[in-house]
């Protein structure tokens, strides 16, 4: 373990060696994400960006499914290194890393099962179903390896080997972008081509974390000789794992209630929102690369009753996150109609997407605020108040709001019904913030 790291190094120092790996691992996944939609959007058809768009909240949900295994036992090993019981956390990372490829079959073999029901609880319709339904098999099909890749870049962390994560991941993000070419074109493969593309690059990353395990790491192992867990262990991690993961199960809530609302005003709505998600998430997966490349730290300081440490680190992660929220996105809002001219050139689809984006960019610094509230959470084994923001700001929250802005406003008060529920979630953060860790550490 790297004591020196969490315990000794300057509070910016520390946080960056481990928050920069994952910045970088965020950003190139950031940018295969965006050349996906950048040649899905080049075949030139408006129902194939749809077809995609619908089906994105079911990566959504895998990545979901691996925060489960990532996140959950990241926060609880991360807090027993902290008070030096490194075989303990060896042993509950062979449950999170081997335990998540059996639940991803699990998830696969459901995912197929229902493609139809699925398929149509997505909003996918008669124009959009075929490309919808060969991304969608693709996807599913592959799940048990896309779930794979997620847990690694967490748990490696907590042994501070955030570079190891970040070469997965890189990997992963490289050979996908190298890939969409080659099968959405090269191969005429469409809409599944991409998922293909996908799907291989998170193999890709799975095999160099599985090596790095294997042959490098002191205090992680997949090895089922001599495992055994308690139940009581079991629910340590899902306390912390599911709240997590429903951050990402709301999100594809969210964005199937979003792409329902849409749906009466067109398929090009729906493809100008899947175009303004793909520029957006420039703002989210850094804000996210920061907010929880932290995470290994809290989770240390807190098992470790560093108080004042943890106190300067929150600090810190607030003060960088928020910052470059508000920076990225008013430069973003600025230069709107020219983001969205880079992946369709179509006027009318430059003149939907322009307002839309600067709708969803009020909201990212409070999205910032909430996404360090809820790793502070995490890390220190807080379910329920991770619980409430995870549920809250694009589950119960946004569909409370989407739902009565629509009424009121129509189509203006569908776009601006994310922002105005990451202001409201903002606020809840800092409430439950101000009631748990914040009086525990003052």
């Amino acid at each position: 373990m790297e004591n020196e790291l969490f315990e000794k190094m300057p509070i910016g120092k520390a946080y960056m060696k481990l928050a920069l790996p994952v910045v970088f691992s965020s950003v190139l996944t950031l940018v295969y994400n965006m050349v996906d939609m950048f040649f899905v959007a080049k075949t030139g058809d408006t129902n194939i960006v749809a077809g995609v768009t619908l089906c994105g909240p079911i990566f959504t949900l895998l990545i979901a499914m691996g925060d489960i295994f990532g996140l959950g036992g990241a926060s609880v090993i991360s807090r027993l290194f902290g008070m030096k019981k490194n075989e303990d956390g060896k042993r509950l990372s062979v449950f999170c890393l081997d335990g998540c490829f059996v639940f991803g079959i699990f998830v696969a073999i459901v995912l197929l099962v229902f493609q139809n029901p699925v398929l149509h609880l997505l909003g996918v319709n008669a124009e959009t179903m075929s490309a919808a339904s060969s991304y969608y098999f693709w996807i599913a099909l592959g799940s048990p390896l896309v779930i794979l890749a997620l847990a690694p870049t967490n748990l490696l962390r907590t042994e501070g080997h955030a570079n190891a994560a970040m070469v997965g991941s890189v990997t992963g993000s490289i050979m996908n972008i190298i890939l969409d070419p080659v099968f959405i074109f090269g191969l005429n493969m469409g809409a599944a081509g991409a998922a293909i593309a996908t799907v291989l690059g998170n193999v890709c990353a799975d095999i160099i974390y599985v090596w790095f395990i294997c042959h490098k790491s002191q205090w992680l192992s997949m090895s089922l000789r001599g495992f055994h867990i308690s139940a009581s262990e079991v629910k340590d991690i899902l306390a912390i794992g599911i709240p997590s993961s429903i951050t990402n199960i709301m999100q594809s809530i969210g964005v199937m209630l979003l792409n329902n609302c849409l749906l009466p005003y067109g398929n090009e709505k729906i493809a100008a929102f899947g175009i303004v998600s793909k520029i957006t998430m420039i703002v989210v997966m850094i804000m996210v690369g920061f907010s929880f490349g932290g995470q290994p730290l809290y989770g240390y300081l807190y098992g470790a009753k560093l108080k004042e440490r943890m106190r300067g680190c929150m600090k810190y992660a607030y003060t960088l996150v928020l910052g470059l929220a508000i920076a990225m996105s008013v430069i973003l809002a600025l230069i709107a109609p020219f983001m969205i001219s880079i992946f369709m050139s179509d006027e009318s689809m430059i003149a939907t997407g322009a307002p839309m984006l600067r709708a969803v960019l009020l909201g990212m610094p409070f999205i910032g605020f909430t996404m360090v509230s809820t790793c502070v959470f995490q890390s220190c084994g807080k379910p329920l108040p991770a619980l409430i923001l995870s549920a809250g700001r694009q589950g119960v929250f946004y569909a409370v709001i989407i739902f009565m802005l629509r009424a009121l406003f129509g189509y203006t008060g569908v776009i601006f019904a994310q922002a105005t529920s990451d202001i409201f979630t903002a606020f809840v953060a800092y409430i439950l913030l101000k009631n748990t860790v914040l009086k525990e550490i003052m």
